[in-house]
Protein backbone atom coordinates (compact mmCIF):
# COMPACT_ATOMS: atom_id res chain seq x y z
CA UNK A 1 0.00 0.00 0.00
CA UNK A 2 1.28 3.39 -0.96
CA UNK A 3 2.04 6.40 1.38
CA UNK A 4 -0.32 8.55 0.26
CA UNK A 5 -3.03 5.61 0.17
CA UNK A 6 -2.97 4.85 3.63
CA UNK A 7 -3.04 8.46 4.51
CA UNK A 8 -6.27 8.94 2.79
CA UNK A 9 -8.00 5.23 4.42
CA UNK A 10 -6.54 6.66 7.40
CA UNK A 11 -8.63 9.80 7.14
CA UNK A 12 -11.70 8.31 5.46
CA UNK A 13 -11.54 5.64 8.28
CA UNK A 14 -11.51 8.49 10.71
CA UNK A 15 -13.81 10.74 9.69
CA UNK A 16 -16.49 7.70 8.83
CA UNK A 17 -16.53 6.52 12.47
CA UNK A 18 -16.26 9.29 14.38
CA UNK A 19 -19.09 10.89 12.71
CA UNK A 20 -22.69 10.46 13.80
CA UNK A 21 -24.57 7.35 12.67
CA UNK A 22 -26.30 4.51 13.84
CA UNK A 23 -23.48 2.72 15.39
CA UNK A 24 -22.12 5.95 17.29
CA UNK A 25 -26.08 6.77 18.82
CA UNK A 26 -26.43 3.43 19.97
CA UNK A 27 -23.26 2.97 21.64
CA UNK A 28 -23.74 6.42 23.37
CA UNK A 29 -26.76 5.64 24.65
CA UNK A 30 -25.40 2.18 25.72
CA UNK A 31 -22.80 3.73 27.87
CA UNK A 32 -25.49 6.06 29.59
CA UNK A 33 -27.56 3.63 30.28
CA UNK A 34 -25.00 0.39 31.05
CA UNK A 35 -21.95 2.02 31.54
CA UNK A 36 -17.91 1.65 30.10
CA UNK A 37 -17.76 -2.18 31.21
CA UNK A 38 -20.85 -3.48 29.73
CA UNK A 39 -20.94 -1.87 26.42
CA UNK A 40 -17.63 -3.12 25.52
CA UNK A 41 -18.95 -6.15 24.16
CA UNK A 42 -21.00 -3.97 21.61
CA UNK A 43 -17.64 -1.81 21.11
CA UNK A 44 -15.79 -4.78 20.21
CA UNK A 45 -18.86 -6.28 17.59
CA UNK A 46 -18.69 -2.94 15.80
CA UNK A 47 -15.32 -3.50 15.37
CA UNK A 48 -14.83 -6.99 14.47
CA UNK A 49 -18.29 -7.51 12.71
CA UNK A 50 -17.08 -4.19 10.23
CA UNK A 51 -13.65 -5.80 9.65
CA UNK A 52 -15.15 -8.98 8.81
CA UNK A 53 -17.85 -7.36 6.61
CA UNK A 54 -14.82 -5.61 4.97
CA UNK A 55 -13.67 -9.00 4.67
CA UNK A 56 -16.08 -10.57 2.92
CA UNK A 57 -17.52 -7.72 0.47
CA UNK A 58 -13.59 -7.49 -0.78
CA UNK A 59 -13.99 -11.09 -1.38
CA UNK A 60 -16.97 -10.53 -3.42
CA UNK A 61 -20.19 -9.24 -2.31
CA UNK A 62 -19.73 -6.40 -4.52
CA UNK A 63 -20.20 -8.45 -7.61
CA UNK A 64 -23.13 -9.90 -5.97
CA UNK A 65 -24.78 -6.10 -5.38
CA UNK A 66 -24.17 -5.03 -8.49
CA UNK A 67 -25.70 -8.75 -10.39
CA UNK A 68 -28.58 -8.70 -7.60
CA UNK A 69 -29.16 -5.20 -6.94
CA UNK A 70 -32.96 -6.57 -4.73
CA UNK A 71 -30.24 -8.01 -1.98
CA UNK A 72 -28.49 -4.64 -1.18
CA UNK A 73 -32.65 -3.21 -1.31
CA UNK A 74 -33.59 -6.08 1.35
CA UNK A 75 -30.54 -5.18 3.50
CA UNK A 76 -31.66 -1.52 3.48
CA UNK A 77 -35.70 -2.48 4.12
CA UNK A 78 -34.55 -4.90 6.67
CA UNK A 79 -31.94 -1.99 8.19
CA UNK A 80 -34.69 0.68 8.29
CA UNK A 81 -37.36 -1.73 10.51
CA UNK A 82 -34.46 -2.29 12.69
CA UNK A 83 -33.53 0.98 13.35
CA UNK A 84 -37.24 2.02 14.20
CA UNK A 85 -37.47 -0.66 16.49
CA UNK A 86 -34.20 -0.14 18.21
CA UNK A 87 -35.12 3.88 18.43
CA UNK A 88 -38.32 2.32 20.12
CA UNK A 89 -36.51 0.33 22.53
CA UNK A 90 -34.52 3.59 23.50
CA UNK A 91 -36.90 5.73 23.80
CA UNK A 92 -38.77 3.55 26.19
CA UNK A 93 -35.43 2.01 28.00
CA UNK A 94 -36.03 2.47 31.67
CA UNK A 95 -33.77 3.94 34.17
CA UNK A 96 -30.93 1.34 35.10
CA UNK A 97 -32.76 1.56 38.72
CA UNK A 98 -36.25 0.30 37.42
CA UNK A 99 -34.86 -1.60 34.35
CA UNK A 100 -35.58 -5.21 34.23
CA UNK A 101 -32.98 -7.46 35.51
CA UNK A 102 -32.76 -9.18 32.16
CA UNK A 103 -32.23 -6.14 30.93
CA UNK A 104 -28.93 -5.45 28.93
CA UNK A 105 -26.73 -3.72 25.79
CA UNK A 106 -26.17 -5.75 22.77
CA UNK A 107 -23.71 -8.39 22.58
CA UNK A 108 -20.57 -8.93 20.51
CA UNK A 109 -22.59 -10.80 17.87
CA UNK A 110 -25.69 -8.92 18.02
CA UNK A 111 -23.44 -5.39 17.34
CA UNK A 112 -21.03 -7.78 14.75
CA UNK A 113 -24.58 -8.62 12.98
CA UNK A 114 -26.22 -5.13 13.17
CA UNK A 115 -22.76 -4.35 10.31
CA UNK A 116 -24.58 -5.91 8.10
CA UNK A 117 -28.00 -4.10 7.90
CA UNK A 118 -26.35 -0.99 8.35
CA UNK A 119 -26.07 1.29 5.36
CA UNK A 120 -23.60 3.65 7.37
CA UNK A 121 -21.41 0.27 7.48
CA UNK A 122 -22.09 -1.15 4.38
CA UNK A 123 -21.31 1.75 2.42
CA UNK A 124 -18.22 2.54 4.53
CA UNK A 125 -17.17 -1.14 3.57
CA UNK A 126 -17.47 -0.90 -0.34
CA UNK A 127 -15.82 2.76 -0.32
CA UNK A 128 -13.17 0.74 1.54
CA UNK A 129 -12.35 -2.55 -0.34
CA UNK A 130 -13.53 0.17 -4.12
CA UNK A 131 -11.52 3.19 -3.41
CA UNK A 132 -8.44 2.46 -0.62
CA UNK A 133 -7.55 -1.37 -1.58
CA UNK A 134 -4.38 -1.41 -3.78
CA UNK A 135 -5.44 -4.59 -5.52
CA UNK A 136 -7.76 -6.93 -5.11
CA UNK A 137 -6.15 -9.63 -3.76
CA UNK A 138 -6.74 -11.15 -0.15
CA UNK A 139 -3.99 -9.87 1.68
CA UNK A 140 -4.38 -6.57 0.19
CA UNK A 141 -8.15 -6.44 1.77
CA UNK A 142 -7.37 -7.89 4.69
CA UNK A 143 -4.82 -5.19 5.31
CA UNK A 144 -7.30 -2.63 4.54
CA UNK A 145 -9.69 -3.96 6.59
CA UNK A 146 -7.46 -4.46 9.49
CA UNK A 147 -6.13 -0.88 9.49
CA UNK A 148 -9.80 0.27 9.11
CA UNK A 149 -10.81 -1.55 12.09
CA UNK A 150 -7.49 0.24 14.40
CA UNK A 151 -8.88 3.21 13.73
CA UNK A 152 -12.60 2.54 13.72
CA UNK A 153 -12.18 1.02 17.55
CA UNK A 154 -10.61 4.13 19.33
CA UNK A 155 -13.65 6.26 17.40
CA UNK A 156 -16.63 4.36 18.53
CA UNK A 157 -15.50 4.34 21.61
CA UNK A 158 -15.19 7.62 21.72
CA UNK A 159 -18.94 7.87 21.76
CA UNK A 160 -19.36 5.16 24.69
CA UNK A 161 -17.05 7.62 26.98
CA UNK A 162 -19.55 10.14 25.97
CA UNK A 163 -22.38 8.35 27.08
CA UNK A 164 -20.77 6.76 30.76
CA UNK A 165 -19.55 11.13 31.32
CA UNK A 166 -23.38 11.62 30.62
CA UNK A 167 -24.59 9.29 32.71
CA UNK A 168 -23.48 10.87 35.63
CA UNK A 169 -25.67 14.26 34.76
CA UNK A 170 -27.97 11.41 33.99
CA UNK A 171 -29.27 10.28 37.18
CA UNK A 172 -32.31 11.81 37.09
CA UNK A 173 -35.21 9.57 35.49
CA UNK A 174 -36.32 12.58 33.63
CA UNK A 175 -33.29 13.70 32.36
CA UNK A 176 -32.15 10.11 31.07
CA UNK A 177 -35.74 9.37 29.76
CA UNK A 178 -35.03 13.09 27.79
CA UNK A 179 -31.56 11.44 26.95
CA UNK A 180 -33.04 8.07 24.97
CA UNK A 181 -36.09 10.02 23.40
CA UNK A 182 -33.26 12.67 21.71
CA UNK A 183 -31.05 9.33 20.85
CA UNK A 184 -33.81 7.53 19.39
CA UNK A 185 -34.80 10.78 17.28
CA UNK A 186 -31.08 11.42 16.19
CA UNK A 187 -31.33 7.57 15.51
CA UNK A 188 -34.46 7.64 13.37
CA UNK A 189 -32.82 10.70 11.50
CA UNK A 190 -30.50 9.09 10.63
CA UNK A 191 -32.89 6.38 8.53
CA UNK A 192 -33.24 9.56 5.91
CA UNK A 193 -30.45 9.37 4.00
CA UNK A 194 -31.00 5.30 3.21
CA UNK A 195 -34.45 6.31 2.21
CA UNK A 196 -33.07 9.59 0.37
CA UNK A 197 -30.06 7.73 -1.34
Amino acid sequence: MTYDLLLGLLGFAFASSITPGPNNLMLMSSGANFGLRRTIPHALGVMMGFVFMCIVIGAGLVQLFEQFPAVYLVMKGLSVAFLVWLAWKIAHATPPAEAPSDARPLTFMQASLFQWINPKAVGMALTTITSYTYDQTVGAVVLSACIFGCVNLPSVSTWVLVGTQLKRWLNSPNRLRAFNWTCAALLLATIYPILAH
